[in-house]
């Protein structure tokens, strides 16, 4: 089992997203990237993630693996579609390995009606008992953050088999290339299916149908642009593809729980990430 010490002599540079000293944040193997957006390693402290610390909706899917005092065991999060807390969790754990997914990367290795599974927590174990093994193993008998990791993405390329549905790559990219600012009769349009039939696919590889998960994309958008605290809420709103400001406040705080000035003026409590898109 790796220690604290071992994700600061990461060796593998031109992997690291971000890496403090409880926590370094990772890039897959580059064939993972498809349906992998990242690897994190905590060890968790309430200055690192507060109690009330926040993951925000954004339709990805989470492996994690989690070492407490008397034992290691792995939880599947479903598709997030709303906002829940894990700082309280989180800190009763010694240490947490999370494999983050892309929108429809979970089904890409379980082949599992993804909307089952939407907002959803399970033990990994009831889900597949054999690949459960696996992971843990990979984890409990890793010498060193790199060899952990270099067993996840031989494990994962292994096990990555199920093909997404031959449209729906094409459908995600154009989501994302209108930053969720387009309409399910133009996406049906596109690759000429009816919108029954575009949402049925959603729901299965991605958890949710076509049009709350342009929303998510939206919100995950304006995530980005509120980091920065010179831009405005109204040039957010605008930039996001809102209406008016009232119409993005209102959309934010359904989905979000708290209004954007909210989200703002507290930022280090709540989670997003941007590779997930």
């Amino acid at each position: 089992m790796i220690s604290k010490k071992d994700i600061q002599v990461f060796e593998e540079k031109q992997r690291i997203l971000l890496q403090v000293k409880e926590f370094i944040c990772l890039l897959p193997h580059p064939d993972l990237r498809e349906y992998i957006s990242n690897y994190n390693i905590t060890f968790p402290t309430k200055a690192l993630m507060p109690d009330a610390f926040t993951v925000m909706p954004c339709g990805c899917s989470t492996l994690a693996v989690k070492k407490d005092d008397k034992k290691l065991f792995v939880d599947l999060q479903g598709p997030v579609t709303k906002p829940y807390i894990v700082g309280s969790r989180a800190n009763q754990l010694e240490m947490m390995v999370t494999i983050e997914f892309k929108p429809a990367g979970l089904f890409a290795l379980t082949g599992i009606d993804q909307n089952e599974l939407t907002d959803r927590t399970f033990p990994f174990e009831a889900v597949d008992p054999v690949l459960n093994k696996l992971v843990s193993e990979t984890v409990e008998k890793a010498g060193s953050a790199c060899e952990m990791v270099s067993g996840l993405d031989i494990l994962l390329l292994k096990n990555i088999f199920t093909a997404y549905h031959p449209e729906l790559k094409r459908i995600l990219q154009n989501i994302n290339d209108y930053a969720g600012n387009v309409t399910i009769k133009k996406l049906s349009s596109d690759i000429h299916y009816s919108e029954r039939q575009l949402n049925r696919i959603f729901k299965q590889y991605v958890g949710t149908n076509a049009k709350s998960f342009s929303r998510l994309i939206r919100i995950n958008n304006s995530f980005r642009l509120l980091k920065k605290s010179h831009n405005s809420l109204t040039f957010v709103s605008d930039v996001a593809g809102y209406h008016d400001l009232s119409h993005f406040v209102h959309d934010f705080k359904i989905m979000c729980g708290i209004t954007p000035r909210e989200y703002r003026s507290n930022m280090s409590g709540f989670y997003n990430n941007t590779t997930k898109f």
